[in-house]
């Protein structure tokens, strides 16, 4: 005959281990993560990496899921990247070098015993006028997308 006082003590355990990870689904509580704002909240949602900016209205709280920005980061990015190379080209068509350790590297010139001209303060002054207006154009984007999320919470 069997022994039913092992097997019970078996069953038992097993019943203690197994049933707290059975019994217990993902908690809907742990699936956001709430982050102090200006305004309200940040709501990181856990499962699909959304954003919302949850502020208290009259009628209660309100979610509001934010833009992804990283098209629109993107296609900026590709827009300076062209902005670059074609900067680029008109130093180097003014047959100035470029900077150190910024590409592509120009092609290799026949030692003729003549070294580039520096350029001139007109030039320097030129150059230094585009990378001024890139910069303000930067950092006039980033101030509007600032604005832009502010208003949409």
């Amino acid at each position: 005959m069997m022994r039913i006082g092992p097997m019970l003590f078996a069953v038992a355990g097993c019943a203690l281990l197994c049933g707290q990870a059975l019994a217990q689904p993902e908690n809907e509580d742990s699936r956001f993560s709430f982050f102090r704002a200006d305004s309200g909240y940040l709501r990181l949602d856990g499962r699909t990496g959304q954003v919302s900016m949850c502020t208290r209205r009259e009628a209660g709280w309100l979610c509001q899921t934010l833009p992804e920005e990283r098209a629109a980061l993107e296609a900026e990015i590709s827009r300076l990247q062209g902005d670059n190379v074609a900067l680029k080209k008109v130093v180097l068509a003014h047959d100035l070098p470029l900077p150190a350790g910024i590409g592509p590297p120009s092609p290799p010139q026949a030692s003729t015993g003549s070294r580039p001209s520096s350029p001139t303060d007109h030039e320097v002054n030129q150059i230094m006028g585009v990378i001024e207006n890139v910069w303000r154009r930067i950092v006039r984007m980033i101030v509007s997308m600032q604005r832009d999320l502010l208003d949409k919470s």
